[in-house]
């Protein structure tokens, strides 16, 4: 990109080049019958056409590099290089010259380093040039202009000065849409969901989730072998998305405090690197993520210990914690019962005294039942009273395990075999 003062003649002439990859062109092929009426016309094109190969010129012969004839796009991350060169056109030498370059935006105005390894201000003779390359990484979206300041000595001994702007527009790259899934437990589960709203194909370096110093992150995106989920090359062609997944638990302090990671709500943010199809790198950083405080009322239940499987007809014990999170002291009474229950898959009665539970304080408890029905199970209605209100809090759905027969412990559980075992008692019965 160049730019041209048409109000005043000076010494130097200052020019400005962004410096980018070039791009990948498909030759056109157009042709005709010789009893058409173009004749051998579009022949004669496509011989001339720099993309043609001899011999072979109406055969698209594959894609060629097209050096660039634009500014092009330039997208959040990525690194704007540009090329500056100050000529001296007169036939008498400059003295003092320096230049200055400033990049400016809506917010910043940003000053980029220039012939820092040369001595300025310098004298150029006739013909000679200063030039430089300068690089910055772009991290705000909107119209930016890059200011060019010349300063010189004129061989009359007068200071003189001239200043040229180029504006560009620096455009969204990605589209990054986040939701939030909060489980029993105090992990959270984070969908990332990444569109491609560039121009052409991109690839997907790396997108990490870097936590805040009250989580830490477990990324989702691998198999248990090491292995990727996703592709060797994460691919994005333009409009196409993908997701990731990570789950995002707290540090042990802030888990064991109920009132502090209620307050805790600054989860972490991601870290984007892609490449575009020339290999052009950028990165893209969001802000803090923040998940959505969760509410439980006055008691909250967690299970803290129980089996995936057990066995049919045998008793199996799990462990609970029950959290007040109220603002005042509760006496507790719990209370479990399956008797009154018709088809229920579990048997077994419990009822007793928790005692007194100050605010934000927890208390652990161990319950056993017996199930009664091969397959999934879950446990449900347990109520839990406060004797001074004679208020009832009751929980559904709290703990779910897998039920296998008796006839079957000599082999380790699968769910494949279960499922066709299943199937052939209810065909012999």
């Amino acid at each position: 990109m160049t730019a041209t003062d048409a109000k005043k003649d000076y010494l130097l002439a200052l020019k400005v080049m962004r410096l980018t990859r070039p791009t990948l062109i498909n030759p056109t092929v157009v042709t005709s019958e010789k009893t058409d009426l173009p004749n051998n016309l579009f022949t004669k094109i496509l011989e001339n056409d720099i993309t043609a190969v001899n011999g072979t010129e109406t055969i698209a012969a594959g894609q060629f590099m097209l050096l660039p004839q634009s500014f092009g796009n330039i997208y959040l991350g990525e690194t704007f290089s540009s090329y500056i060169c100050v000529h001296n056109c007169t036939p008498n030498p400059v003295q003092s010259v320096s230049v200055k370059a400033d990049l400016q935006s809506d917010k910043n105005r940003i000053n980029l380093p220039i012939h820092a390894s040369k001595s300025t201000p310098v004298t150029l003779n006739p013909d000679e040039t200063l030039d430089d390359v300068i690089h910055h990484e772009v991290k705000e979206i909107g119209i930016h202009i890059l200011v060019c300041e010349v300063h010189y000595t004129t061989p009359a001994g007068f200071q003189e000065s001239f200043r040229k702007f180029f504006k560009f527009q620096v455009l969204k790259p990605l589209d990054v849409k986040t939701k939030f899934y909060n489980a029993e437990t105090d992990e959270v589960y984070l969908e990332a969901q990444i569109q491609n709203i560039t121009a052409g194909p991109i690839c997907l370096e790396s997108v990490e989730l870097e936590s805040s110093e009250s989580y830490t992150v477990h990324s989702l995106n691998t198999l248990p072998n090491g292995e990727s989920v996703f592709k060797s090359r994460n691919m994005l062609e333009p409009n196409n998305s993908c997701q990731f997944l990570y789950c995002i638990k707290p540090i042990p302090s802030l888990a064991n405090d109920p009132r502090a990671l209620k307050q805790a709500n600054n989860i972490g943010k991601l870290d984007i690197i892609w490449r575009s199809n020339l290999g052009e790198r950028g990165r893209l950083q969001t802000s803090q993520l923040q998940r959505s405080s969760v509410e439980h009322g006055d008691l909250r239940l967690t299970v803290i210990e129980a089996n995936n499987t057990v066995k049919i007809g045998e008793p199996f014990n799990f462990t609970c914690r029950v959290t007040n999170t109220s603002e005042r002291s509760m006496e507790l009474q719990l209370n479990l019962s399956t008797k009154s229950k018709i088809g229920c898959s579990y048997t077994g009665a419990t009822e007793f005294m928790l005692g007194t539970i100050e605010s934000e304080k927890s208390k652990d408890f161990k319950l056993t039942v017996c199930p009664v029905r091969l397959g999934l199970i879950t446990i449900a209605q347990l109520q839990l009273t406060d004797v001074f209100l004679k208020r009832t809090y009751e929980f559904d759905d709290f703990v779910q395990v897998f039920v296998v027969d008796q006839d079957r412990d000599d082999e380790p559980f699968e769910m494949e075999k279960f499922v066709q075992y299943g199937v052939e008692k209810m065909a012999l019965s």
